[in-house]
């Protein structure tokens, strides 16, 4: 497989441009934090009306319990038959509760909405529960329920892209026994142009889903890292059961734990975002017509078509913005699942890389494996590395940068526990103009080094490619409710930080315009 180069272009207009974009920014940043809550306060477009809608303050999990496995609770869960849908479009939520009883869903779309984090968007029931069976395991340990739709809903007009929780909880049954909860989650996507096309990582939320009993990509009896297991989204999401216990997001998959407080800031701030799924980028349709492309928290599992979509689109002048880790790591073909339903199973195909080490080792440790994908690092700026796991503090390399404006950091200033718990390295060499704009040391264990390595590269149009180089970026965004911080290998993030904000704003200035 051919591994895409960035495109050369004229490099004195590239300056030119870059100059005037140091000198406009620079203006910006001179009145500080008055000038960013003024510059917010005057945008008007569909996020900021959707925000001034008032908020719920009773959106989460109250009492969740599950069974000893530890991963599901079959008193009452659920998933929903397509990843995403637009207004217009119709989704089946299939629930099912042990023992049957009655049961409501409450709909609502998370965000900012004036710090209370969501909007009850509509409630559907009460509902007659029924236990609806476990599915017989298929081959390749496939777990695919069948399970008969609790209700159909087709999204109304006027709800705005966004991700979407239905809190599924059980009536009392009269026992004074009381209610159990869960969720299921959906992405309400659209086809507007927008500032920002923010990409749900739904394909990694299912790689490491559990459900029903420590069944996933990475628990096949072959081994943790090779391409013998098939999952499919046809199965609730179990309580998320790597680096840290939160059993209120149980059936979000990873959406409140590594991805909300980057949206709950983007909406905050008033940008004008919308949302899709990994599977919407099996083409660049949507992705071509906004300015910025975000990948954000764990984005490890992509199909090639969303890598050759992204090339598509950075070529094309669309910003590249990976605020993640671990990201674009395995090539994860998508297919139908038992109804024609596209999109709906997926495995770990093989390793991203094409012939870097990492990728090369990977194979020659868990292959044989049926595909290969280019080196990630020609699309991110920067590689996954071995080991890819870890923690450390995110260390300023070049402060003259722009994305530094107004955060007063210099050489050598740390932000304490934002690198984890998986990042990238090891830049490719001859990506024309790539800077290094931070970089240290992460600790797999408290004891493994591993070189991480923050980037920037301008693409062929006066757009440019950033590469945050950690998954745990959003955590120093913001605090949402229903969000918790995470930990890992000795070390974590430490919450809202104004640096990582301001570089944050910075980034996104300049790649909406």
């Amino acid at each position: 497989m051919t591994t895409p180069r960035p495109n050369r272009w004229n490099r004195r207009d590239a300056m030119k441009a870059a100059l005037a974009g140091s000198l406009s920014l620079t203006a910006a940043s001179a009145s500080g934090a008055e000038s960013q809550a003024v510059e917010s306060s005057q945008r008007d477009n569909a996020i900021v009306r959707e925000n001034q809608q008032p908020g719920s303050s009773d959106w989460q999990l109250t009492r969740v319990r599950t069974d000893k496995s530890g991963y599901r609770s079959p008193w009452i869960e659920g998933y929903c038959s397509r990843q995403s849908v637009a207004a217009g479009e119709t989704i089946d939520i299939m629930v099912s509760t042990n023992p049957p009883q009655k049961f409501v869903i409450e709909i609502f779309r998370t965000g900012y909405y004036g710090g209370k984090g969501a909007r009850l968007m509509k409630t559907l029931g009460p509902f007659d529960g029924e236990t609806q069976p476990d599915p017989e395991m298929g081959e390749k340990n496939l777990h695919e329920c069948r399970w008969k739709p609790s209700v159909s809903l087709t999204i109304p007009q006027d709800w705005v892209s966004g991700v979407y929780l239905g809190r599924l909880t059980t009536l009392d049954d009269g026992t004074g026994y009381g209610y159990w909860q869960s969720y299921v989650v959906f992405i309400v996507k659209d086809d507007r142009p927008a500032e920002i096309l923010f990409q749900c990582s739904d394909n990694t939320w299912q790689a490491y889903n559990k459900w029903p009993n420590n069944y996933s990509v990475y628990t096949h009896p072959k081994g943790n890292q090779g391409p013998w297991a098939d999952v499919s989204f046809d199965r609730p999401y179990a309580k998320y059961a790597q680096i840290y216990d939160n059993p209120q997001s149980i059936g979000s998959g990873e959406w409140l734990c590594f991805e909300f407080p980057f949206a709950y800031w983007l909406e905050q701030e008033g940008y004008d975002v919308t949302y899709c799924s990994n599977s919407d980028m099996l083409t660049p349709d949507h992705g071509l017509k906004c300015k910025s492309f975000l990948s954000v928290g764990h984005d490890e599992y992509w199909d090639i078509r969303q890598y050759n979509s992204a090339v598509t689109m950075r070529d094309a002048g669309v910003n590249l913005l990976f605020f993640s880790g671990n990201s674009v790591c395995w090539v994860t073909p998508l297919r139908a699942g038992f109804d024609g339903r596209d999109n709906r199973i997926m495995f770990r195909g093989g390793p991203y890389g094409g012939d870097y080490k990492y990728a090369t080792d990977r194979e020659r440790d868990n292959g044989p494996f049926p595909h290969r994908g280019p080196d990630e690092g020609y699309l991110m700026g920067s590689r996954n590395v071995d080991p890819v796991n870890g923690g450390g503090d995110w260390i300023c390399a070049l402060p003259n940068h722009w994305i530094f404006e107004g955060t007063g950091m210099k050489k050598g200033d740390r932000i304490p526990g934002l690198i984890g718990w998986e990042y990238h390295g090891d830049p490719p060499a001859d990506i024309p103009d790539l800077e290094v704009v931070a970089a240290g040391t992460a600790l797999q264990g408290g004891v493994n080094p591993q070189q991480w390595t923050a980037t920037i590269y301008p693409g062929p149009k006066e757009n440019f490619v950033f590469n945050a180089s950690t998954i745990f970026w959003c955590q120093d965004l913001s605090s949402p409710p229903g969000h918790m911080l995470p930990w890992s290998h000795w070390s974590r993030p430490h919450g809202p930080d104004e640096r990582v904000q301001q570089i944050t704003r910075n980034v996104l200035r300049r790649a909406i315009g």
